[in-house]
């Protein structure tokens, strides 16, 4: 087993054990077992049961098994998590949360343990725009609750922890090409390996591109504006990645561009017009040192750079004939930052573990820029900088008892301070059954786009002035595990979240403006059943059930789905060479802004996999919406109609080869 940058390796994903089974197993089973273990609950590894948090890990098997296209797409199978994607990008929702027109704000996005949560908007990327290709994750840690205790603002409902592939993993040249529908093509090459004796390298680079699917509204069906018809031109994406780590430093190096058309008309654009896109690059550089002081004493420091510019244009008909647009109106972003932290895991007595550290941050760049035609209404630059410390002490109370209690405080120049508690038990029942109480804290800072943007052609003006929106969650989970081939866990959770940042409208000028007037309160249960089996047979089901209300208006949340059901199975159909992954989700309606709702629907896809005798070849076959059901997401603001209507049956086809 090799320990990652913030988190291990397994072997074999299809083996799991407790401590007692280990003296009766054989040295060749020993050799072949995985132990489900997560860093990112409490910044250090620890194993699933002892983790003061419900946590899921998706590996990289179950990766390629299932055909995951994004992140996104990996994160959808989490029990509790579900899509939404308005043709633009997808936006991930949780525990009942995810709102209309957000940029996914309260989810905390780590790759290597370094945030990827841009500075302008806070928003995690994790469609087609993630800077990493999903063939290069070791692993996904989704660490469900409030996380602030430790990661400061964001961490609200959920922190994901990407851990990437070292060049081992590789061990030489891996070549990958795919194609699949709307005249998709993607190309891939990476190398990498150890050098020498403790150097370990990987170099990726990739580049794909999508026609996008044709989509069709009735309300434009004349000559003048294609009949109806327009191309949704998913546009050109291009990634590059290295990871390197020499003793006790690992660097991380991500850049992605991602041009995109918008092909939904949004905020009354013209119909079909192809001057209508954005594009988005982003990258990340991380430098982490972790060192073993003693036996009893890590050290940690990290610093790291990011930068992300976002340029939308959004071309105008001014007759809403289809004829030549006017004016064309623009939105730039350019934001950067620097952070820096310095941690401490130390057990300075017998049954304490201690966790400390501080953490920096300057956002060098926060600029935005608002135009429409000659007429600039926003030219703004800022910068600002903030600053946390965190303390998290394990104690052992008892042979079978664990109390978990940390705290951290953080100072934002734009809003103030913030104090973030979490508390919890962790009490083995009985050998196999483990109970966890918990309860967190967490915030969220209001971004420069709520503070500061505004735009009067959309009857939008700037806040200036908000403080950050909180949560409180109780959760208590069970986790059982059944003999070495199952896992069962159930956890019921409540949560009220206060002050949240609204764009209201201001009765004194009818603009509308962010201001700190929403409270929502949700409750709700997640149940999960995995199992693996030594031929390779892998199995997982889950069904999550959820009520959330706005306070505020006593309505159901919009794009806020009571159930989700999902079945994932990997089989062997012939032993180490031919294997099917197939995945069913099913979700609920959901409420759309209007007070309708989207119909419920079940979506299957389908993945089959061929790896060659020498394990060089491998090919891949998926199909996705295999059924082809037709569904819709509730629509956001600033969309002509109430709901997005989806793709229907797609598929993809790939090869790689490793040299």
């Amino acid at each position: 087993m090799r320990a990652g940058a913030d988190g291990p390796s397994s072997a074999d994903p299809n083996k799991t054990v407790e401590d007692e089974d280990f003296f009766e197993m054989s040295l060749e089973e020993l050799m072949d077992v995985r132990i489900d273990t997560v860093y990112g609950a409490s910044k250090r590894v620890q194993r699933l049961d002892e983790a003061p948090a419900s946590a899921t890990v998706v590996t990289a098997e179950e990766i390629r098994r299932y055909g995951y296209r994004t992140l996104a797409e990996i994160l959808q199978s989490a029990p509790g998590f579900y899509l939404n994607y308005d043709r633009v990008l997808q936006y991930l929702g949780t525990r009942g949360f995810q709102r209309p027109g957000g940029f996914d704000t309260r989810i905390l996005l780590l790759i290597d343990g370094h945030k990827m949560n841009e500075n302008v908007a806070g928003a995690p990327p994790s469609g087609v725009e993630f800077p990493l290709d999903v063939e290069l994750i070791d692993r996904v840690e989704i660490i469900r609750g409030p996380g602030s205790s430790l990661y400061g603002s964001n961490a609200v409902l959920a922190i994901v922890n990407v851990i990437t592939k070292r060049g081992s993993d590789i061990r030489g040249l891996e070549v990958s090409g795919q194609t699949g529908s709307f005249d998709m093509q993607k190309g891939r090459v990476t190398y990498g390996n150890l050098l020498g004796k403790d150097v370990d390298l990987l170099l990726s680079t990739s580049s794909q591109s999508s026609d996008g699917s044709k989509l069709y509204f009735p309300e434009f069906d004349m000559p003048q504006t294609n009949n109806g018809w327009v191309d949704n031109d998913d546009g050109q994406d291009d990634r590059v990645a290295t990871t390197l780590s020499w003793g006790d430093l690992s660097f991380m190096l991500v850049h992605s561009t991602h041009e995109k058309g918008i092909p939904m008309m949004t905020y009354a654009t013209a119909f079909g017009d192809p001057r209508t896109r954005m594009l988005t690059e982003g990258t990340m550089a991380g430098l982490t040192w972790t060192h073993e002081l003693s036996d009893r004493c890590t050290a940690k420091a990290r610093v790291s750079y990011g930068h992300l510019s976002f340029d939308g244009r959004y071309a105008f008909d001014d007759d809403g004939g289809g004829g030549d647009p006017a004016v064309i109106n623009g939105d730039s972003w350019e934001g950067s930052w620097y952070e820096g932290e310095v941690g401490l895991t130390a057990t300075p007595l017998e049954r304490h573990t201690l966790t400390v550290g501080t953490e920096f941050r300057y956002d060098a760049q926060q600029d935005q820029t608002q135009w429409l035609g000659d007429t600039v209404y926003l030219d703004y630059a800022k910068h600002s900088d903030n600053w946390g410390v965190y303390l998290q002490d394990e104690v052992k109370l008892l042979e079978r008892l664990i109390f978990v209690g940390s705290v951290r405080h953080d100072e934002y120049e734009t809003c103030g301070g913030a104090t973030s508690p979490r508390l919890g038990l962790i009490y083995d029942l009985c050998d196999r059954t483990t109970l966890k109480l918990l309860y967190g804290q967490a915030f969220r800072v209001p971004s420069a786009y709520e503070l500061y943007y505004e735009n009067p052609g959309r009857n939008q003006k700037a806040a200036n002035d908000l403080k950050p929106g909180t949560i409180r969650t109780y959760e208590a989970v069970v986790e059982q595990q059944f003999g070495r081939r199952f896992l069962a866990t159930a956890c019921g959770f409540h949560y009220v979240m206060e002050d949240l940042v609204t764009p209201v409208p201001d009765p004194a000028d009818g603009l509308f403006v962010f201001r700190n007037q929403g409270q929502v309160q949700a409750q709700g249960v997640e149940l999960a059943l995995r199992g693996r089996w030594e031929e390779g047979l892998q199995s997982r089901i889950s069904y999550s059930y959820v009520e959330s209300e706005d306070e505020t208006t006593n309505e159901i949340l919009a794009n806020s789905p009571q159930h989700l059901v999902k079945l994932n199975l990997i089989k062997p159909l012939v032993p180490e060479r031919l294997f099917a992954g197939l995945e069913v989700l099913y979700e609920s309606k959901a409420r759309t802004l209007s007070g309708d709702y989207a119909d419920d629907f079940t979506l299957t896809n389908l993945t089959l996999t061929y790896v060659g005798v020498s394990r060089r070849l491998e090919v891949a076959a998926s199909v996705y919406n295999l059924f082809d059901v037709d569904y819709a997401f509730p629509a956001f603001p600033g969309y002509p109609d109430d709901v997005v209507a989806q793709d229907g049956r797609t598929f993809r086809i790939g090869l790689t080869y490793r040299f």
